[in-house]
């Protein structure tokens, strides 16, 4: 089965996926490769590999994913793009309610990208779609940020998820993570039969971390991490396991300062505790690196993107 197939896969590189600047050209797909998830080389020249023709023209926030499903890849992205210049103000409460997806068989040739239209009328966007397969149900969930009206309050920014087995079919969207203030970035991550959840918080502009047993959204409990609530101004948490060792990998994106993804470490995710690592420890390539993920891939994987994309 192509399911068990997966499960003893192994991995010996890193792809990331991201997007740059608010430039002509910075909101699509960009690809780098690292043998340690630590030191990147940027791909296909540092220009895009995937770009977006359809709805606002550029994506942000591309989410990565093997699926044990089918095998296939997907990408998963917003569709935007803040330099067509209508403003944040549209973006949040006028703007795109769908989707943009690739997929592909080998990491290489992709589909042509399509469109989905989250049914949750009245929403005002759909911000940094992210996915994770539950395997207690074999469904991928897959989360975004909106911002919605609800009970007569101000709109704000909420976590909904849908349910899906093949990014064509969806179920009804459902209120994922709701609090007082806006949130929105959220990723999450399986350790040791432990879910951990981390997201953006809006008020403190720091990333938040909970942990829970299952997906359900009422099994989630904060877990205090005093490196992550001491860093301020960062958002799109993309967090991947090392593929050598117990440890773990969080990069936040500086977006305050402009500055692009950095790593923090931790070796234990149920502790919380993160350790920033030096820069002399790690290199992010040449180019600007934006709200993206990270996928885990094989030797030959690494060996082939590098091979088509190296220029």
């Amino acid at each position: 089965m192509s399911t068990n197939h997966s499960s003893v896969q192994r991995y010996d590189a890193y792809l990331f996926c991201y997007f740059t600047v608010e430039d002509q050209g910075g909101e699509q797909v960009y690809f780098s490769l690292s043998k340690d998830g630590l030191h990147w080389k940027d791909l296909n020249g540092g220009q895009p590999v995937l770009i977006s023709n359809i709805g606002e023209g550029g994506v942000r926030d591309p989410f990565i994913l093997r699926s044990p499903l089918d095998q296939k890849f997907y990408i998963i992205a917003t569709d935007l793009r803040i330099n067509a210049g209508k403003g944040w103000d549209v973006a949040k409460n006028n703007g795109s309610r769908s989707i943009i997806i690739w997929e592909s068989e080998d990491l290489i040739h992709w589909s042509t990208e399509r469109s989905v239209e989250v049914d949750l009328p009245g929403a005002g966007c759909v911000w940094a779609p992210e996915s994770i397969y539950d395997e207690s149900t074999s469904e991928h969930l897959i989360f975004w940020a909106s911002m919605v009206e609800k009970d007569g309050n101000p709109p704000k920014q909420i976590i909904y998820s849908f349910r899906t087995k093949d990014f064509r079919s969806f179920s009804k969207p459902e209120v994922y993570i709701e609090r007082d203030n806006h949130i929105i970035d959220t990723t999450i991550i399986k350790a040791d039969e432990v879910y951990y959840r981390f997201s953006k918080d809006e008020a403190t502009k720091c990333i938040t971390l909970e942990t829970g047993s299952s997906l359900s959204s009422s099994s989630f409990t904060y877990l205090h991490a005093p490196v992550l609530v001491k860093i301020q101004g960062v958002e799109g948490p993309a967090i991947f396991k090392f593929n050598d060792r117990d440890e773990w990998c969080l990069l936040v994106d500086q977006y305050r300062a402009q500055k692009g993804y950095f790593p923090l470490v931790s070796k234990d995710l149920s502790t919380g505790d993160f350790h920033i690592l030096s820069e002399n420890e790690y290199d992010m390539g040449h180019s600007l690196k934006r709200h993206g993920s990270v996928l885990n891939i094989t030797r030959v994987e690494y060996e082939t993107l590098l091979n088509t994309w190296e220029k």
